[in-house]
């Protein structure tokens, strides 16, 4: 276990996202960044795309999944992990424990759509289906934490899931000059957290933007509160940004409110629109979560000002139904 996670009384600081950078580099990539010239001249200004979607998972997720794998000693890699997640995440987990021989088990809920379940089954997790919420998957990884030993991989509220995520913004900003805004899918925060902690720590005028469906918003409903808050999972094409932040958050919860200079929430039609609009304009598939992204600049959401913004396309894991509804409705 790493000395971070060990002592959860430590702040998350630039130091580990470089440690995470060091860590995770036998098993994760640099990505690529696109200018779109459509998007630029859409908004006046370079808009790059972070293409985060090319990873083996064909998601972000894999970062701060092989940081936190990587960390654990020697016996709690032999006793096996477990985790649970909307699909990404368990996908990443799954990967990166296949990678090192580690056995693991996901937990999600039936809402999972079946293009994820399928990528676990192909990366030999072994699944478990409970419960109709993100949170009721949680419930059961933790039973088999106390059942069986396995050591659970949280999606996100945890420091090593955070620095690994952090690692995209150390890309940001060797790769795009006069960086001034960064767009960023958030759901339970580790992304945009990481993100913000790497940009803000070198360059704290850089604007970081979250973006989220319109639908069971709950980081968005939390700040609000002024506290974490549940809600109901609802239908959506963000089906990744969907689950809970967690009562008794540790981390995100404080540090989106740190790092987060604005939010927008972004209605299904538009998601939709956005996830054509990259097939048609770039030939990206690209799922629901990440076209909120796209999104926010194509329907004039972000503030006009001088620097190139980056949008985080976070991940391209989309049934193939799903894909056939939105040319269809874009067509029209």
């Amino acid at each position: 276990m790493s000395k971070l996670a060990a002592n959860q009384t430590n702040e998350v600081t630039i130091r580990h996202v470089w440690e995470a950078r060091k860590r995770i580099a036998s098993i994760v990539n640099k990505t690529p960044i696109l200018q779109s010239l459509v998007l630029s001249e859409k908004l006046g200004r370079p808009v790059f795309l972070k293409l985060e979607n090319i990873h083996e998972i064909g998601a972000f997720k894999v970062r701060g999944a092989a940081n936190k794998i990587l960390s654990l000693s020697d016996e709690e890699k032999k006793r096996g992990v477990a985790t649970y997640s909307t699909g990404n995440h368990g996908m990443a987990v799954a990967y990166v424990a296949k990678k090192l021989g580690i056995d693991a088990t996901v937990c999600i809920s039936n809402r999972v759509p079946k293009a994820k379940v399928d990528s676990l089954k192909r990366l030999g997790a072994n699944i478990e289906i409970y419960g109709d919420s993100q949170d009721d998957a949680g419930k059961r990884c933790y039973e088999l934490e106390r059942e069986r030993g396995l050591t659970v991989i949280q999606p996100f509220d945890d420091p090593d899931i955070i620095a690994g995520q952090g690692t995209i913004g150390l890309e940001l900003l060797e790769d795009i000059p006069n960086l001034s805004n960064v767009i960023v899918p958030i759901s339970g925060g580790g992304l945009l957290s990481g993100i913000g902690l790497a940009l803000k720590s070198s360059t704290p005028d850089v604007r970081v933007t979250g973006v989220s469906m319109e639908k069971a918003a709950v980081m968005y409903e939390s700040l609000r509160a002024g506290r974490p808050v549940a809600l109901p999972e609802q239908d959506t094409l963000a089906d990744s940004l969907l689950g809970g932040i967690g009562l008794d958050n540790k981390y995100t919860f404080r540090m989106v409110k740190q790092y987060m200079d604005d939010v927008i929430l972004i209605p299904e039609k538009e998601i939709a629109n956005s996830m054509a609009f990259m097939m048609d304009k770039h030939r990206l598939i690209i799922e629901g979560a990440a076209a909120t992204g796209v999104a926010a600049v194509l329907e004039n959401k972000i503030s006009h000002q001088d620097g190139a913004v980056a949008i985080i396309i976070s991940g391209q894991n989309v049934d193939l139904s799903v894909l056939v509804q939105v040319i269809q409705q874009y067509q029209n």
